[in-house]
């Protein structure tokens, strides 16, 4: 049977300030957590990342399903050290081209036309 690929998701994110303070008294390579979290559901950690801007930090992620994915994010999201989650499915090049093909069919009407 042939392997369906698994999807990515890209997550940006915020620390709240004690969750600072705690990883500035206690530095943590925080993408050893994040791994074992993705692994738990059959996934992969693809990168982890930390910025200046809105978001404090990203990660990409490949799940086995939005489900999964989902339980990842309330998991993370219910421990209290983030400010804010937010977590983007990513479409590959082929699945928005396969979107685009099937939006050909839709038959969309703007509203008052």
């Amino acid at each position: 049977p042939e392997e369906k690929a698994m999807t990515l998701y890209l997550s940006r994110f915020t620390y709240t300030p004690a969750t600072w303070a705690r990883l500035i008294q206690h530095p943590e390579d925080r993408r050893v957590a994040a791994q074992s979290y993705i692994e738990s559901v059959g996934g992969t950690l693809h990168g982890f990342w930390y910025g200046f801007g809105s978001h404090d930090g990203y990660t990409l992620w490949e799940a086995p399903d939005n489900v999964s994915m989902a339980a990842v994010a309330l998991a993370i999201g219910a421990g209290g050290a983030l400010g804010s989650l937010e977590t983007t499915v990513l479409l590959t090049v082929e699945e928005t081209m396969d979107a685009l093909g099937r939006a050909q069919q839709i038959g969309y009407r703007a509203p008052g036309s």
